[in-house]
């Protein structure tokens, strides 16, 4: 008997090319800003240039009557609800009695030309009565003495005054004065955290088509087609079946299309012309269009016996939730309950909050409030190893939770949790060689490239971080993905083709997709159908969930076709084999050997099959203790951060970012590696450079000329290791990867750069001015 490899090539487990990968390389990948249509028109909004004012009057007329315009439209003209919102329907289409953001959408243009609709724009007049701002944490939460974002009276607060949600997590005996008394050292901390952008590179924009059945067929780059039909139908006064939606190429996401932007704008805008829209975000309306990362003011008191052990932790996490809900309900959840970090902490009292405010609205962005909370209790490990005396790696070593660890919320870790292992493993790297001044390389030095300086005044620093992220929706959240697969004979091959709603962002779904499909069914060619709503939700790609819950019903879908070709074969041929599989395009049975090409076995019959794939259940945590099984699946990342700084200039140089993390099982190493590169770089952004800066509401920096993002010369070398400690709850044994390793990267980074300095550095992103003593206070 010839014996037949059972493992594909290109299978689970290897590192086939992207399908998509060689037309971005090359420019040639479309895009949604590419999308066209023969008698399309542009579609624009005017933006509020107040963060809180009431809307006194709009005149359209002279709008109206500009040539080349085909409609201009107001709250006045949406047909259906007023609102949307991801969690809380609090945002309104077409801003209307008030505008509560600098930047909020106040009328729509449709013309025959951008530069047509931008001249239309400026010529609508509204008037305005401008109201003070509700910015900072003391506002927010004296809303008797300072006012409400949203009125008590209007629908919508999902808690009470400007508090969007709270959540409050208590285990142990909570933190008491008895339960202090058990400490040894005490350590204290206040941090910040700035708002982050998601920076993607390709700006917001799709297609809105009418079709001859009244409905819409949108063309959209998002992170959730099935969600946004959800939120776009009752505004266009449509039943959902009307409303098709179909993804278009992708420029990045990492949260900020979680939400919706243009989506209801082109949409309407199209329904009123019944010519096709298209919308296309420049760079600036991008910064007002989406939403960024919570802001956050963290504070943290730690416990510890003389000999390490953690006693208590008592937390305050304060996150500004900007004018709109968007997704901070779960952020909340998300900061609170993995507040802790991946600690043993036998006494716990966390408190945390959302709150809305006048500023740009947050929502997701990768990490989703664990960054915020890893920046400080990481911070803290640092403070406390220092006042311990102890090697800050071995602390958190000694205080780590493991496979059996029961969290803060009371719910077990039931898979592995190497953290101290991830530790070790991250700090036994070896290190870069020193600066070598004798023999300098200008571009090794911080700020080199600016020839500012040429090496003086530089100094090393290492730090140490490690987080943990939830994978999934939480709190009772059904989630679920849908795959249907096909299998049938196409030009003499047996070809699969996989059809999901998956958002292709960036992750490689689409690559994975078909791994599981040639692993399953045992064939070369696969097809990946294109992503939309004629097929069930996949969810969104986010809360690093995809491969997991997409590729878990991809795998269940395969595996109901592959049972059908089996029956088939049963039945035409007799078959009483139970050990059958498909390997190489043939059903092969372990003891006979090959059985039947798949060819001659379907002939001209295709077998489909579509299937859901849901993870076990969790449920919300109590709102008085936070108590409950609120988390599918954690992953975990370590970092060990390098840095070069220049203590005279204040600029600092990322010598080199290292990190271990557990992955359960590397579908596609490759890819697996690319994600921990690109989530590290995030993170790094976030250390250093990476800030929107708000001051009354109003945003100052909305271009990439003001705000940095790293390129190729801030990003520096980044070994990687990989872990493969498979969770039996999850498809494979594989475990979420994309968002962990922005957690770590962050307080690794300020670690390494307080090393080096001696200084306290409880903010971030760390400027220059923080490290020569010139930044005002804060």
């Amino acid at each position: 008997m010839q014996k037949i490899s059972t493992r594909h090539p290109d299978g689970i487990g290897a590192s086939p090319l992207r399908p998509d990968g060689i037309l971005k390389v090359k420019g040639e990948f479309a895009y949604s800003s590419d999308l066209w249509h023969e008698d399309m028109l542009w579609g624009m909004a005017l933006r509020s240039p107040h963060a809180h004012a009431r809307i006194l009057s709009i005149d359209t007329s002279k709008a109206l009557a500009h040539p080349g315009v085909y409609a201009v439209l107001t709250h006045e003209d949406v047909p259906g609800s007023k609102y949307y919102g991801l969690e809380i329907k609090d945002q309104p289409a077409i801003a209307f009695g008030k505008v509560r953001y600098h930047g909020e959408a106040v009328a729509l243009v449709a013309a025959d030309h951008p530069e047509t609709a931008r001249r239309a724009l400026e010529k609508i007049v509204v008037e305005y009565e401008v109201l003070p701002t509700i910015t900072t944490e003391e506002q927010c939460l004296d809303p008797e003495r300072y006012g409400y974002v949203h009125e008590p009276s209007e629908y919508k607060a999902h808690a009470s005054g400007n508090v969007v949600h709270s959540q409050r997590i208590v285990s142990g005996r909570g933190v008491t004065d008895e339960v202090r008394a058990q400490a040894d050292v005490v350590v204290r901390g206040e941090y910040e955290v700035g708002m982050q952008d998601q920076a993607f590179l390709g700006p917001e924009s799709g297609l809105a088509v009418p079709a001859e059945d009244g409905g819409i067929d949108l063309y959209i780059a998002t992170q959730w087609l099935h969600v946004d039909r959800e939120q776009i139908a009752p505004v266009l006064g449509l039943p959902e079946e009307k409303v098709r939606l179909t993804l278009a190429g992708v420029g990045g996401a990492f949260g900020g299309r979680e939400d919706l932007s243009m989506q209801i704008h082109a949409c309407l805008l199209a329904q009123r012309t019944g010519r096709p829209v298209k919308i296309v975000y420049s760079r600036e309306e991008s910064f007002f269009g989406h939403v960024h990362r919570h802001p956050a003011k963290l504070t943290y008191e730690h416990g510890a016996t003389r000999d390490g052990r953690l006693v208590y932790c008592e937390a305050r996490i304060v996150l500004d939730g900007g004018a709109y809900a968007s997704a901070s309900p779960a952020v909340v959840g998300n900061a609170s309950s993995l507040g802790m970090g991946p600690y043993v902490v036998p006494n716990v009292e966390m408190n945390a909050i959302a709150l809305y405010s006048n500023n740009p609205s947050c929502g997701a962005m990768r990490g989703f409030g664990a960054v915020q909370a890893c920046f400080a209790y990481e911070a803290q490990m640092d403070k406390l190893a220092a006042e311990l005396g102890m090697d800050p790696v071995t602390l958190r070593q000694l205080n780590a939770v493991e496979q059996g660890s029961v969290m803060p919320t009371g719910q077990e870790i039931d898979s592995p949790a190497p953290v101290a292992d991830l530790l070790r493993r991250v700090k036994d790297l070896p290190l870069p060689p020193p600066l070598d001044t004798e023999h300098l390389d200008i571009r090794e030095v911080p700020g080199a490239l600016s020839n500012t300086s040429h090496g003086e005044g530089i100094v090393r620093g290492v730090g140490y971080a490690v987080g943990i992220k939830n994978v999934g929706f939480s709190e009772g959240f059904d989630d679920y993905s849908t795959a249907r697969v096909r299998l049938e004979v196409i030009g003499g091959e047996p070809v699969a083709m996989v059809h999901t709603a998956m958002a292709e962002v960036g992750q490689g779904g689409v690559t994975v997709h078909g791994q599981i499909a040639r692993t399953e069914l045992g064939v070369e060619h696969v097809t990946i159908h294109p992503a939309n709503t004629e097929v069930g939700s996949a969810g969104s790609t986010s809360a690093s969930r995809q491969t997991y819950m997409t590729g878990g019903a991809v795998k269940l879908a395969c595996e109901a076709v592959r049972n059908e070709v089996f029956a088939r074969g049963r039945a035409r041929y007799g078959w009483t084999y139970n050990d059958l599989s498909l390997i190489g395009g043939k059903v092969v049975s372990a003891a006979a050997g090959v059985l039947v090409p798949l060819v001659d076995l379907l002939g001209d019959e295709a077998v489909e099959c579509t299937r859901e794939h849901h993870h076990r259940p969790t449920v919300p945590f109590d709102k008085v203790t936070g108590q409950g099984f609120g988390h599918v699946q954690y992953t975990f990342c370590a970092h060990r951060a390098v840095v070069d700084v220049d203590v005279e200039l204040g600029l600092v140089k990322v010598v080199e970012l290292a990190a271990c993390q557990d992955v359960g099982k590397a579908l596609n190493p490759l890819s697996v590696v690319g994600q921990i590169q690109g989530g590290s770089t995030q993170g790094l952004g976030l250390a250093v450079m990476e800030e929107i800066i708000v001051k009354d509401g109003k945003v100052r920096n909305p271009s990439f000329t003001d705000y940095l993002i790293p390129t190729i010369l801030d990003t520096p070398p980044q070994p990687v290791e990989i872990l493969e400690l498979a969770d039996e709850h999850a498809p494979y044994g594989l475990r979420g990867v994309g968002e962990a390793p922005t957690l770590s990267s962050t307080p690794a980074i300020v670690a390494a750069i307080r090393q080096a300095t001696g200084l306290a550095l409880n903010r971030v992103p760390v400027r220059p001015e923080h490290l020569t003593g010139t930044a005002p206070a804060e």
